[in-house]
């Protein structure tokens, strides 16, 4: 398939996987350390619902947003069991599993369109279905039926409601493996009631998304015959991608835009830490970042403003979004232009709180920040637990780096993880799951009908696959792409190396249902 110029598809070179951000320092002068991310005894807890006539599945909840306009799904839900992998007494509990759908577009005679699955990944399922347009402007080309199916994780669907994250005893059911199976039985069940057996199913996903769409490929190729996996950082386990990868990506892309912007960045955390040392130096700084309370430790300062430069890194979209924030297009070079902009002898602390701003406050509605104790917007504290259990992510960030030097100790990330929830991690065990060492040479022999898009402004695209298995895992890369940009609604101010992306990811994938009906039709 022939490339855009400007696309680095097929050559060699990510959600909400969640952006890694320091963890809170235990005292004022303690060095923040830097975490990958930003995924019972009795089953009384389980907040189950009755099943409908139709089998496991619930009524309908029609969706609307907060001022009543109508959004482009229903919810409904499916009655899930607790543990697809064991047949104890509490496995078979169910609990209800979200799902959206939308069939505005599927052609169900005279045979099924596909259906379009996506993968839900770290928050409520309503927040990447508003944010994966994508879907929704290619479906009716397709005559597909759009399905988003929440992770067990995040949103309604945590199998003990709000005590789903109380103890390891009911965490411990919060696994990819177990997310995996969920899918492939709803899918499963809800295509026999639909009576659409023989339609093709095509998984999408992005960031975290994007690696259970990968892996859902591989674990049910009888279930889902091709996935769409954006921003999917499948390789950012082990010693398979440099373990600073991640931060030196986004300092360079930083670097790319401005040198002096790089450099006010790299200069503000020592003086962090230098004014943070007393209370009234935490009291100046409170002003200077206009937090709501005054600040106590000047590593919340520190993961605020790390948390502003690497979403803002992650998100740099050609075009306006409000993904994480509401941001401008291509916002890495607007917070540039407002450290760039201060005259010469500028405090450095005050550039990076005006660059950070953005972030936090494009809108310019915000009279005070948060800066600790700020409640999470999408739900994504499921992740710990993820991250302190088979998604061990290490990360270190090097001197070339505009954050602070730092390394990894799996035993220090050992004794954290067991601190907080009476677990050790374990660090082989998403390769020998899903492997991922010699991913090339492993997928050429047996997997097939899978895309991997990446974005190099994007740091995870570091973890990614990024050059073509074979002539059926496809690799596209686009330079100047960010996080599962590819999966936004269309826009008539889309570069055309975006437009050509989305082409080819189309095109690829009506080569897959071709084959596939005719396939079927044989049969």
């Amino acid at each position: 398939m022939a490339a855009s110029s400007s696309l680095l598809a097929v050559v060699p070179a990510l959600l909400l996987l969640i952006a890694p951000a320091p963890a809170a320092a235990a005292s004022p002068s303690k060095r923040p350390t830097h975490q990958p991310p930003p995924f019972p005894a009795r089953v009384s807890p389980l907040h189950q619902r009755a099943a409908s006539s139709s089998g496991r599945y619930a009524a309908s909840a029609a969706a609307a947003t907060g001022n009543g306009t109508a959004k482009p799904f229903t919810a409904h839900y499916f009655q899930q069991e607790l543990d697809h992998f064991t047949f104890t007494p509490n496995a078979s509990a169910l609990f209800s599993h979200k799902y959206l759908l939308n069939d505005t577009f599927w052609r169900r005679k005279p045979t099924a369109g596909p259906l379009f699955v996506y993968m839900g990944n770290e928050g409520d399922i309503e927040w990447f279905a508003t944010n994966t347009g994508f879907m929704f402007d290619i479906a009716p080309q397709f005559g597909a039926l759009l399905v988003f199916i929440e992770h067990r994780f995040y949103g309604e669907s945590k199998p003990f409601g709000n005590d789903s994250y109380k103890s390891a005893d009911t965490l411990g059911y919060l696994t990819s493996t177990q997310a995996l199976a969920d899918f492939a039985v709803l899918i499963t069940s809800l295509k026999h009631n639909l009576s659409a057996v023989d339609a093709p199913v095509v998984v999408f996903g992005g960031s975290y998304g994007g690696m259970l769409a990968s892996w859902f490929r591989l674990k049910y190729p009888h279930v889902a015959m091709g996935a769409l996996a954006s921003s999917a950082p499948i390789l950012q386990f082990e010693d398979i991608t440099p373990w600073s990868s991640f931060y030196d990506a986004v300092s360079q892309d930083f670097k790319s835009e401005s040198l002096n912007c790089f450099s006010v960045i790299k200069a503000v955390w020592d003086m962090l830490d230098d004014r943070g040392s007393s209370d009234t130096g935490l009291l100046e700084l409170s002003k200077t970042f206009r937090a709501c309370k005054t600040v106590r430790f000047p590593s919340s300062l520190s993961n605020w403003l790390w948390t502003a430069f690497t979403y803002t890194a992650m998100v740099d979209y050609p075009t306006p979004a409000n993904f994480m924030m509401n941001l401008p297009a291509y916002p890495v070079k607007e917070m540039c232009k407002i450290i760039d902009s201060f005259p010469a002898g500028a405090d450095v602390v005050e550039k990076a709180f005006a660059a950070a701003s953005l972030y936090y406050n494009y809108t310019g509605d915000q009279k005070c920040f948060q800066v600790e104790g700020g409640d999470d917007p999408h739900g994504l504290s499921g992740w710990g637990w993820q991250a302190c259990t088979e998604m061990v992510m290490p990360m270190t960030v090097s001197n070339e780096s505009m954050f602070p030097p730092s390394g990894f100790s799996y035993e220090e990330k050992s004794e954290g993880c067991f601190a907080s929830y009476e677990v050790r991690p374990r660090m082989n065990w998403i390769t020998t799951e899903y492997g991922g060492h010699k991913i090339d040479k492993v997928l050429k022999r047996f997997g097939s009908n899978i895309i991997f898009s990446n974005g190099m402004r994007d740091p995870w695209s570091r973890g990614g696959v990024l050059k073509n298995i074979s002539s059926s895992i496809i690799a596209l890369v686009t330079e100047k792409g960010a996080h599962h940009l590819d999966f936004r609604s269309a826009t008539k101010d889309d570069p055309d190396w975006v437009v050509e992306q989305r082409r080819q990811e189309v095109e690829i994938i009506h080569g897959w249902i071709d084959q596939y009906n005719k396939y079927i039709a044989q049969m």
